[in-house]
């Protein structure tokens, strides 16, 4: 007889962002640490489109209030996704984004220490082979030059300014690493969840709300402190997270590749004027990916490195360096939606 919990990963591979079996089992080993076995065979029985507990009672044949109740409960748990407001609806979550940091409130550090043996192991079997990723790269602000044309759905304050609901939480990155002796003094309270994200968070006790106001000035905190601005891979996006490279499981995998611009979903790169530059170091400083390098009194920029944040934009005091947009042959399409871009995840991963 399979094991409920092999089938249960078995049914997370098959959602968008990808769950894939490992030699030594360790994506069991979190799944167990997560789900007790009636909640693990309960969540195979949802998809990625929201249904509410009599949709999924009558298609399981099995009692609508008893359904409710165990959804209602794995959902704040954090286990499973909840929408609606008059009526809840639940779907499947992918364990990133999704499961994981549903557990920001839940981390001790073995289940910490199972993520990050796995983590490195979806990226080599499944994310580094995706044209789409679940982050994008987007630019600050005060690195875009001013005849650049740039999109509102490119930059963090105009995203936000669009907002009528905003929540911010504690970086699941930045928490478990600190937990386990390996993080960085860069704030923690830096992920702006936006829309239902923001309510689903609020509501489960893991995010607080906050004004769009405080939300730029979170925003400008984590700029100060050389974050890396990435929002959710779409032109509506859920959450806007603030990353450094050395503790975010994007980024620090990112960091391992040879050419990491050639997987960061991303549409800039940064050039530096070797007339202008005095060699000072502050970009090869801030640069969370080693894209810079100062050689013969002068900044260089490894362009296979370089996924276009423009931090070191704003650190540079010469104006040597410049936020370059990318040949329109180069450029990524970014989704229009959330649905468009797991669809794409699918398409790739030839689940569709």
């Amino acid at each position: 007889m399979t094991d409920v919990y092999e089938m249960l990963a078995k049914h997370l591979d098959k959602l968008p962002a990808s769950f894939p079996a490992t030699d030594s089992g360790v994506e069991l080993r979190i799944l167990k640490r997560l789900f007790t076995p009636k909640e693990a065979d309960a969540a195979m029985a949802l998809t990625m489109f929201p249904e509410s507990a009599d949709t999924i009672a009558k298609k399981l044949g099995k009692n609508e209030s008893d359904i409710e109740k165990l959804f209602y409960s794995m959902s704040k748990k954090g286990l499973i996704g909840r929408s609606g407001k008059e009526q809840n609806k639940y779907m499947a979550a992918n364990f990133i984004t999704g499961i994981w940091e549903y557990n920001v409130n839940n981390l001790d550090e073995k289940l910490i220490r199972d993520v990050n043996e796995y983590i490195p192991q979806i990226w080599e079997k499944s994310w580094v082979k995706q044209k789409t990723q679940q982050l994008r790269v987007i630019p600050i602000s005060k690195s875009i030059p001013v005849e650049m044309n740039v999109m509102p759905y490119e930059e963090a304050e105009s995203i936000i300014k669009k907002q009528s609901k905003i929540v911010v939480a504690t970086c699941i990155c930045r928490k478990e690493q600190n937990m386990v002796g390996h993080g960085c003094d860069r704030p923690l309270e830096t992920c702006l969840m936006l829309g239902a994200g923001a309510f689903f968070y609020e509501q489960n006790g893991i995010g607080r709300p906050i004004s769009q106001e405080e939300a730029l000035e979170i925003l400008n905190t984590g700029i100060e402190a050389g974050l890396v601005l990435q929002p959710s891979n779409s032109q509506k996006p859920f959450v806007i997270c603030m990353c450094c490279g050395c503790c975010c499981l994007v980024l620090k995998n990112l960091n391992r590749l040879d050419e990491p611009a050639k997987v960061a979903c991303t549409n800039y790169y940064v050039i530096v004027s070797e007339d202008d530059c005095t060699g000072c170091g502050n970009c090869e400083d801030i640069c969370q990916m080693g894209a810079i390098t100062v050689e013969d009194e002068s900044a260089v920029v490894s362009l296979a490195r370089c996924i276009g944040c423009g931090l070191c934009v704003t650190r540079c005091e010469f104006n040597a360096t410049t936020l370059v947009e990318k040949e329109e042959s180069e450029k990524y399409t970014i989704p229009a939606n959330t649905i468009e871009e797991f669809m794409n995840m699918a398409r790739e991963r030839g689940l569709i």
